[in-house]
C-alpha cells in the first residue's frame, strides 16, 4: 500500500525516505559513530518534547516506558485518572507493579473533571497521578497545564502517556512542570514501530532511588545514567535509530509549530466532514469526544446501532484505505481515523471521501 492510504490511529503511515533509512550500517553501540548518531536524535527529540532535559530512548513499545514510570517513581499508592481503554492500562499496569491504585473514572470519551481530581488529591496521600494526554481509544485530550499544577501543589508526581500527542499535540514538558511523559515512536512521529521516548523531570528523579522495585531493563536511573554518555544501557534498535535521525530532521525543517496546526487542520476538517456526513446521509453519526476536548491526532466516530464499527472497516479498506475499528468495548459501536505523523489535508479529504462513500453503501443495505 502506498503513502497516504493508511490512516489508523498507529501505527501510522511512514514515508519512504524514513524507511530506507535504516538500511544505515550496523554500528557498535559504545563507540564513537553510534554516539554521534544518538546526540543528533537527542536533539530532535528535544525539540519535539519541548525540554531541556535529555531524552530516554529504549527500544520497546510505549508501554515499556510506562511501567518505568510506575516502577521507579517514588514508594506510595497511585491515582489513576481513566476514561478510555489506554488509561485503563496505565492503572493495570501500576496494579501489576505492586501498587495501591485509586481509580477516578469518566465515561469513555469524556476526561475526568480537574474538580475531581483535586478533591480526591486533598483526602489523601498519592505518590503520582497517571493520565493519558490524546486517549486513543475515544480521541479525547486531557488538559495537561492545570493537571500538572495541581500535582505538583498535592506533592504527586504527574506520569503522563502522550502517545498519541507528541508531536502531534502540544506537549510543553518542562514549561508545564511534567514528571514523567513518555511516546512512541509509531504514532504523530510517524516513525516504524518499536522505540519509545520519555522524560523524567528532576523531581521524579529526586525519589526514584527510594522505589525498591525498579527493577533492570527499565530503569529509569540507568536510563539516566547512560543518556548522558550518547548512549543506551542495553543494545538499541540501530536501524531504527537511524529512521528517527530522519525524521527528526524533518520534524525540525517542518517546524513542531507548523506540525501542530497541521494536525489542527486535519483534525478540524474531519469533524466538519462527520457533521457534513450526517447531514447528507441521516446516519446518526457523532464524535466520541466532546468538543473543546478532542485530539487533534484521532477521532473516534460513534455509529449508530444499525452500522457496525467492524463493517465500516471493511468497507473503506476495499475503497483503498486503512482507518481503525472501534478499541475495547467501542469495537463493535464505532470506527477511528487517525489523522497524525505525515499525513495532509489532501490525503486525509481522499480517506473520509472513501469513508462516506463506504457509509452510504452500509446505509443502503440496513
Amino acid at each position: 500500500m502506498t503513502f497516504g492510504h493508511f490512516f489508523l490511529p498507529g501505527p501510522t503511515d511512514v514515508r519512504a525516505e524514513v524507511l530506507a533509512a535504516q538500511s544505515g550500517p550496523m554500528l557498535p553501540h559504545r563507540g564513537a559513530d553510534f554516539e554521534t548518531l544518538f546526540a543528533n536524535i537527542q536533539r530532535g527529540l528535544k525539540l519535539v518534547l519541548r525540554t531541556a532535559r535529555p531524552v530516554y530512548v529504549s527500544t520497546s513499545s510505549a508501554t515499556g516506558l510506562m511501567e518505568a514510570a510506575v516502577r521507579c517513581a517514588k514508594p506510595g499508592p497511585i491515582l489513576s485518572l481513566v476514561n478510555g481503554a489506554f488509561a485503563e492500562r496505565f492503572a493495570d499496569v501500576a496494579r501489576s507493579c505492586g501498587r495501591d491504585v485509586t481509580v477516578l473514572e469518566a465515561k469513555w470519551g469524556d476526561i475526568v473533571p480537574l474538580e475531581q481530581l483535586e478533591t480526591a488529591l486533598r483526602s489523601g496521600s498519592f505518590a503520582a497521578v497517571t493520565v493519558v494526554h490524546s486517549e486513543t481509544s475515544t480521541g479525547a485530550l486531557t488538559p495537561l497545564p492545570e493537571l500538572a499544577a495541581l500535582c505538583a501543589r498535592h506533592g504527586a508526581l504527574s506520569l503522563v502517556d502522550s502517545v498519541t500527542g507528541v508531536a502531534g499535540a502540544p506537549v510543553e514538558t518542562d514549561d508545564w512542570s511534567l514528571d514523567f511523559v513518555f511516546t512512541g515512536s509509531q504514532k504523530a512521529l510517524a516513525l516504524p514501530p518499536g522505540l519509545a521516548f520519555g522524560v523524567a523531570s528532576e523531581r521524579y528523579l529526586a525519589t526514584a532511588h527510594e522505589s525498591p522495585n525498579r527493577g533492570r531493563y527499565f530503569d529509569v536511573l540507568e536510563f539516566e545514567q547512560y543518556v548522558h554518555k550518547n548512549q543506551t544501557p542495553n543494545t538499541p534498535a540501530t536501524s531504527l535509530l537511524y529512521a528517527a535521525e530522519t525524521q527528526l530532521e524533518a520534524i525540525a525543517r517542518e517546524t513542531l509549530e507548523a506540525r501542530w496546526q497541521r494536525h489542527d487542520d486535519m483534525a478540524d476538517y474531519t469533524n466538519r466532514w462527520l457533521e457534513e456526513t450526517r447531514e447528507a446521509l441521516g446516519v446518526a453519526l457523532c464524535t466520541q469526544a466532546r468538543p473543546g476536548e478532542r485530539s487533534p491526532t484521532v477521532t473516534c466516530v460513534a455509529l449508530p446501532p444499525s452500522i457496525r464499527g467492524e463493517d465500516v472497516v471493511r468497507e473503506t479498506a476495499a475503497r483503498g484505505f486503512v482507518i481503525g475499528g472501534g478499541y475495547g468495548k467501542l469495537k463493535s459501536t464505532a470506527f477511528r481515523i487517525g489523522h497524525m505523523g505525515d499525513h495532509t489535508l489532501a490525503g486525509v479529504a481522499n480517506c473520509l471521501h472513501a469513508v462516506r462513500d463506504a457509509l452510504s453503501s452500509l446505509r443502503t443495505r440496513s
